[in-house]
């Protein structure tokens, strides 16, 4: 995502951590967060529930009874009201700033959203939407990371109707993020598996030969399954399928090497266990909404 050109013009560059830019509307308040050196254990807290999304740079995330994990840009967070958050940044520097936006939203507004959506849209299952699960780390998918860059633009924006067009914007990322929670698309929490499990196994055989050539085939041979029902088990317990799974982690990986401007896209690709370039370039594109190329690029504009 890209700040406007407004936000830098205006915005005052006071503390080398964390410096802060704010907007404050009706219901919601952006803030800005950019940190030019590397610093450990920084601590931040809001009074509203939080939505977090990297913009540029890696975090390292401490949370209450939560295992520490990377925070990257096109990565989202949904903190509670008064959640500490501890956070490393362990690459920040004053030419390679770790810019991060935190949008803090009032509970009353999520509490209507919720109650609009039961009047009007039925989940599969016939269950009730209540309030998402606090503490979950996603990737943006195409509709929330465009909702993003609007209501970037429009807090910054001098418009005398803003407040009614970022109210309308809230309302529909509330809901998408519901959506997104409700189909449990992959994160970090809902990996949580028994130690004991074949698909905890798998996973860590994935992670472990990440930059290798992996198959359904292979891996249901590894968990002494057939692939069918393989596929079927790894998609219902992480919803998501097995070959998804494995593009999320190599491009997690892959956006961590493309933040160092002096690597080259060419051998990226292969060290993230891609057969082809143009595969990478698809895969990348559709998860990150922009090309490898154009993602390191923005890792050292402004």
């Amino acid at each position: 995502m890209q700040l406007s050109e407004s936000f830098f013009k205006n915005r005052k560059l006071e503390n080398l951590v964390e410096n802060q830019t704010s907007y404050t509307l009706n219901n919601a308040a952006m803030h800005v967060f950019e940190t030019h050196a590397q610093a450990e254990r920084v601590l931040l807290q809001f009074d509203k529930p939080v939505l977090a999304s990297m913009l540029r740079g890696k975090k390292i995330m401490h949370l209450r009874n939560h295992n520490s994990f990377d925070f990257l840009p096109s990565e989202s967070l949904i903190l509670p009201a008064d959640e500490l958050m501890c956070i490393d940044f362990p690459e920040a520097q004053d030419h390679n700033p770790t810019r991060c936006l935190a949008m803090a939203i009032a509970e009353d507004k999520i509490k209507k959203v919720v109650n609009l959506m039961n009047e009007n849209l039925t989940k599969d299952d016939g269950s009730e939407w209540s309030l998402m699960d606090y503490n979950f780390h996603f990737t943006n998918d195409t509709g929330i990371y465009q909702i993003l860059q609007r209501l970037l633009f429009l807090f910054t924006e001098n418009h005398p109707s803003k407040d009614f067009f970022v109210d309308n914007m809230l309302q529909e990322l509330i809901v998408r993020i519901l959506q997104t929670n409700n189909r449990k698309i992959y994160t970090d929490k809902a990996l949580k598996l028994n130690s004991n499990s074949r698909l905890a196994f798998i996973i860590q055989y994935i992670r472990d030969h990440i930059n290798e050539s992996l198959s359904v085939e292979l891996l249901s041979k590894q968990a002494c399954m057939s692939e069918s029902n393989f596929y079927k088990v790894f998609k219902n317990e992480l919803g998501i399928s097995p070959i998804d799974y494995i593009n999320t982690e190599r491009i997690k990986l892959a956006v961590s090497l493309l933040q160092n401007p002096d690597r080259k896209i060419k051998n990226i690709y292969q060290e993230c266990g891609f057969e082809s370039r143009s595969y990478f370039n698809r895969v990348f594109k559709r998860m990150k909404n922009m090309s490898p190329g154009v993602f390191q690029t923005s890792m050292t504009s402004h």
